[in-house]
């Protein structure tokens, strides 16, 4: 009988070993108990790294929840600080002037902090997405038009500016008298955009220390850009925007600072085309061309601007002339116009009116020009 049949090929034995003397065989079954002690000791060797490197993964995270726990070392850098590893940051997010929390012993980075910024330049920011939107805006629509090539259209279509070769303006200068609509224009424009909106008063920017307005104003920027695309409204600029000239007065010198501070932020080297600047006042730059006038309403503007206010109010149209109530508001601008028809309104109220009538907003524009014209008389 074949030595083959009697092995089989399903008990897996070579017909090479079955061949094999009894010496052979003993010397081929010693070199496997030899190598599967050996791999037995690899497997064992291999098993208790394991639990070493477990064990000092444990460690480490608890070192790190240690590390982690606030309050981290916060103080300036004196001297440079050459580490082994960066440590829990990676290097690609870091960048000069970032602040970071570091342990007080290997000054090892465990956490990237968030910037810091003042906190009344943090209050200025409109956390409400403003709902305003050019059809709330009457009697301007060559001033939208020209907001809109300013500020809109490079922010939301800024190719068509890099196509043609032109840079756009930083900002634009809107000014005019009180209650022409600036601030109602500029709220619009940060609607259309969809930009963050800041609100900054030129009287804040007057601080009583040294060098702190001209820090508020960059502080601000810095916040702009970090929520770019934004848009930075400052109202009432006339409180540092005055003409260059020495003085003594520190006072005086801290304005200029403010002020020279700004236009570095608008056109210096570190200046964002994400951020536009709506500044609103009546005498500044009066030679730039990026100004937009805002006047005091013509007769059509008043007739669109009481439309504007009166139609979410229930009003008799049948009764009520927008056009002869335009014609006897000569002087007044749109927030007056808007106070008109919320005395109209209260007129109504006060006599149980299911609607408003014209003789209602002849009432209501008589009290807002009685308004305008009282004064106080004070005798001793």
């Amino acid at each position: 009988m074949d030595s083959a049949e009697v092995w089989g090929e399903e008990d897996g034995v070579t017909a090479e070993v079955a061949n094999l003397t009894a010496a052979e065989l003993r010397m081929r079954t010693s070199l496997v108990d030899s190598e599967l002690k050996y791999f037995k000791s690899e497997a064992n060797k291999l098993k208790f790294e394991l639990n070493n490197m477990q064990e000092r993964i444990k460690e480490a995270i608890e070192k790190i929840r240690l590390n982690k726990q606030l309050p981290y070392l916060v103080g300036s850098v004196v001297e440079t600080v050459f580490l082994p590893v960066i440590g829990l940051v990676e290097a690609d997010q870091l960048k000069p002037g970032d602040l970071v929390g570091v342990n007080k012993d290997s000054y090892l980075v465990l956490d990237k902090l968030p910037a810091e910024y003042d906190a009344r330049v943090k209050a200025m920011e409109v956390d409400e997405r403003p709902t305003e939107e050019y059809s709330d805006v009457g009697g301007l629509d060559k001033q939208i038009q020209e907001l809109i090539e300013a500020i809109v259209l490079p922010m939301t279509h800024k190719e068509r500016f890099d196509k043609i070769g032109i840079r756009p303006p930083k900002g634009v200068l809107m000014y005019g008298p009180p209650g022409t609509g600036k601030t109602l224009l500029a709220r619009a424009c940060a609607a259309q955009t969809k930009a963050t909106f800041l609100k900054l008063a030129g009287p804040q920017l007057v601080q009583m220390f040294i060098g702190d307005g001209a820090k508020m104003v960059r502080d601000a920027f810095e916040l702009a850009k970090e929520k770019a695309p934004a848009i930075i409204f400052i109202d009432e600029l006339d409180a540092i925007g005055t003409k260059r000239f020495d003085s003594e007065l520190s006072g005086d010198r801290e304005v200029q600072r403010t002020m020279l501070e700004l236009l570095n932020q608008l056109d210096g080297f570190s200046s964002d085309d994400r951020i536009k600047a709506s500044l609103c006042l009546s005498s500044l730059f009066q030679g730039s061309n990026w100004k937009i006038e805002l006047p005091h309403p013509n007769e059509d503007a008043r007739e669109r601007i009481l439309q504007i206010h009166a139609r979410k109010m229930t009003v008799n149209k049948a009764d009520v002339n927008f056009r002869e109530l335009a014609r006897s508001t000569d002087d007044f601008n749109g927030a007056q116009l808007k106070a008109v028809c919320v005395e109209a309104g209260m007129i109504a109220l006060r006599r149980n009116a299911s609607e408003l009538q014209h003789e209602d907003f002849v009432q209501g524009i008589a009290a807002v020009q009685a308004k305008k014209k009282s004064s106080l008389n004070y005798f001793t």
